[in-house]
């Protein structure tokens, strides 16, 4: 088999329909789209969701619950996984990504407990669990909470709300 020799599977391409072509195609006059109605004009189209006068589904589905619009999501990491890193490092969010503890991409990071760690280290994150703060500082190392992402941004422009005149 060679790229030359592949073809489709048999059935897989079918020769267009070509309507209006008069009536020895079989297809002439009314170009298959019957007689009258709506779906007979030129011009026509319709929704994407349209079902035929059926309740649509997404008029079917009952509304549940309440998203809020400025969720804070946190890329959490547990202390465990800390070990492989070098003794005395510095711990951020980039490096977390670096090694892979994180996706890419990712704003905040939180710090959680589960598992014993053996390596002090200085870990910078955007919050951290009561159990994994008192097991970094157990294992010799220091912990810094970082600012949230953007927490500057709404600061200033609130003072330059407040500066505004009423």
């Amino acid at each position: 088999m060679n790229l030359h020799s592949l073809r489709p599977a048999p059935g897989a391409r079918r020769t267009r329909k070509r309507v209006g072509r008069g009536p020895g195609s079989g297809m002439g006059k009314t170009s298959a789209r019957g007689e009258k109605g709506q779906r007979s004009r030129s011009g026509y189209s319709r929704r994407a969701d349209f079902e035929g006068g059926q309740m649509p589904l997404v008029r079917r589905l009952p509304k549940r619950g309440f998203t809020p619009p400025f969720r804070e999501t946190y890329r959490t990491v547990n202390v465990g996984r800390l070990n492989g890193l070098a003794p005395g490092s510095v711990v951020t969010p980039e490096t977390l990504e670096q090694a892979g503890y994180i996706r890419r991409g990712q704003d905040r990071v939180k710090i959680l407990g589960d598992g014993e760690l053996k390596v002090a280290l200085t870990v910078h994150a955007h919050k951290f669990s009561a159990t994994a703060s008192d097991r970094i500082r157990g294992a010799g190392g220091t912990v810094e909470t970082l600012p949230a992402p953007g927490a500057g941004a709404a600061k200033r422009s609130m003072s330059a709300r407040e500066k505004r005149p009423s």
